[in-house]
């Protein structure tokens, strides 16, 4: 009589799904450089910056989170959240995967969660490197602004939360397409390209790029308030959040379901 082997933990899952992603030797390479390019950009944007230190100390959220280092951070994350997915299914390992754990959509959660926190982790030290960098550059202009200034908290948040969102719609997306070459155009499109089709200069188009996460991330980093006789229609600071959270949940929920009820 052979006894059954007991049911995998989701401890165990997330341990597995840590285990596929460090020990691919392009990880640490890819995260390292992502985070210095990151807190690079914002110290060139400094130096650029002509004008800091022309007037009293202000938080200057475009030099400390310049759009060039955080749409590249995009980019990048959107890419490596969907190779987690596509590579297995491109190397055929997601079958031992379902086979040795038949509760597909666990596996995805597990991987989310990975994917969550390492990524929050990148994003976390990209964020305060960059905020760092520019203002040891504004201090030596006597223009630098310490962490607990009031404007530094919700830039700083949500770039350090930029990175998982786009890991995780990366990762929602790998499984819906399971392509590498239609989930990273697809991935590109939606995250970068897609925002820049409309304007504010209308509701209805408003909208829309309001709907959108480097819009949304465009306007939590904004320090200062809308002008009010500006033709343009601003997004909110709580609909933006909203934006930040419904996208990777949105994402990962629908790649939950469709693996349930999707051959391999």
């Amino acid at each position: 009589m052979s006894l059954a082997e007991p049911p995998a933990r989701f401890r165990d899952l997330i341990a597995s799904e840590w285990i596929k992603m460090r020990s691919l030797r392009s990880t640490p390479w890819t995260l390292a450089l992502i985070t210095l390019f990151v807190i690079g950009s914002a110290a060139v944007a400094t130096l650029a910056d002509k004008a800091a230190g022309s007037e009293p100390a202000a938080f200057l959220a475009y030099d400390a989170f310049p759009k060039t280092g955080y749409m590249t951070l995009m980019l990048v994350a959107g890419s490596m959240g969907a190779l987690t997915v596509v590579s297995e299914y491109g190397s055929g390992l997601i079958r031992t995967t379902t086979v040795a754990v038949p509760a597909r959509g666990a596996v995805v959660l597990a991987k989310a969660v990975v994917t969550a926190v390492l990524w929050t982790a990148v994003g976390t030290s990209a964020s305060i490197g960059s905020f760092l960098a520019s203002q040891t550059i504004l201090g030596g202009h006597e223009a630098g602004v310490a962490i607990t200034h009031p404007d530094v908290l919700r830039p700083l948040v949500a770039s350090a939360l930029l990175a998982p969102v786009c890991a995780l719609v990366g990762l929602g997306l790998g499984v819906l397409l399971r392509h590498t070459a239609g989930t990273m155009l697809t991935s590109v499109f939606s995250l970068l390209m897609l925002p820049t089709m409309f304007s504010e200069s209308n509701r209805w188009s408003a909208d829309v790029k309001h709907a959108m996460v480097s819009a949304a991330w465009a306007r939590l980093v904004q320090t200062w308030e809308p002008d009010p006789g500006s033709l343009g229609y601003t997004a909110t600071l709580p609909g933006s959040w909203v934006v930040y959270a419904l996208w990777p949940l949105v994402a990962v929920a629908l790649a939950v379901v469709v693996v349930r009820h999707r051959d391999v």
